[in-house]
């Protein structure tokens, strides 16, 4: 089933079940308000809303309306726990090869992940308000998955059976700011404000063959002003996949129903099928021609990330926005 949320009902929004072609909606407030609540409950909940999942496909189910993809939210408008992990080892290793460093032994066997913001999230057409261009605006194309309650000390087996929900994500970075943060060897704050999520999310089972050792064997496509930015697929070269990412993060605290685990920027080795953030390209540049030579995002850009199956449909629907100046208070 595809589930999302409309921007009413207060900050966490409305849930509704979406059709399998995104074309049709139905508020499941009957089931729950929200997709927080649901997941907090999940065991009892996910089979009620699957079967109005299947009413609103069969043309079933009374207070249906077409869906408006600017009138949705993020699907979890906030969530309790945002965790972003570094899953594709050609993107650490490039990066780290371009200022002159190797990538430690450690990242082949423990995954990188640092908690990122989780208070608030744009929905996929609300535009990203940043200050000024000279942060180094980027944009940067996850897939994300949301569990249930997973307990301490999972191992990942265990973790797979938590991961109800994927999605992706828009893991908004302000390049410039970053530097400076990690010198000071505490992580990043200001430079990763918020991000933006999918218009719905999707349990594993829409994905068909595609999801398979809990990785999503599908091409993560991008856009910049309608103009092809790069295509990795997803399931080749992901070092972590998501059972060990969730495994990770809960090795010495659970997670909270409502946790969002990210992939990290998908990146592979084969350079041809282009870039899944600013970085990587300009990497790739540097690397080849001594210099990078695309600039970080200015504003008015539009931003477009999407992945469709084998048969050319959307699955999780378009995250769509243009940068845009944020004034001063």
């Amino acid at each position: 089933m595809k589930l999302g949320s409309l921007k009413e009902g207060g900050r966490d929004g409305t849930l509704i079940v979406v059709s399998r072609d995104l074309t049709r909606a139905v508020r499941a407030t009957g089931i729950a308000a929200t997709l927080q609540l649901a997941l907090e409950d999940w065991s009892n909940l996910a089979p009620r809303l699957n079967a109005l999942s299947e009413q609103l496909n069969a043309g079933e189910v009374d207070g249906a309306f077409d869906l408006d993809m600017q009138a949705l939210a993020a699907p979890l408008p906030r969530a309790y726990e945002f965790v972003d992990g570094s899953a594709y080892l050609p993107h650490v290793a490039r990066v780290r090869k371009a200022r002159g460093a190797e990538v430690p032994e450690s990242f082949y066997t423990d995954p990188l992940m640092y908690q990122a913001t989780s208070a608030g999230f744009y929905g996929p057409r609300d535009a990203v308000k940043v200050v000024s261009e000279d942060y180094g605006i980027d944009l940067e194309a996850e897939i994300v998955v949301i569990t249930d309650d997973v307990p301490m000390a999972v191992t990942p087996a265990q973790a797979a059976g938590h991961i109800q929900l994927v999605g992706l994500v828009n893991d908004v970075s302000l390049r410039n700011l970053i530097p400076a943060e990690l010198a000071k060897g505490f992580g990043f704050l200001q430079s990763k404000p918020r991000s933006a999520l999918s218009p719905v999310f999707v349990t594993p089972d829409e994905l068909g063959a595609a999801w398979q050792d809990s990785k999503v064997h599908l091409p993560l496509v991008t856009h910049i002003n309608g103009k092809w930015f790069g295509a990795p697929e997803a399931g080749v070269d992901m070092q972590f996949n998501f059972a060990q990412l969730v495994a990770h993060a809960a090795k010495t605290r659970p997670l909270s129903a409502g946790a969002i685990v990210g992939s990290g920027t998908i990146a592979n080795e084969d350079t041809s099928l282009g870039a899944s953030c600013f970085a990587e390209q300009r990497t790739v540049e540097a690397l080849r021609d001594g210099k990078p030579s695309t600039p970080f995002m200015s504003f008015g850009d539009v931003v477009h990330i999407e992945m469709l199956d084998r048969d050319g449909n959307s699955i999780f629907g378009a995250i769509e926005q243009r940068i845009e100046h944020a004034p001063l208070p």
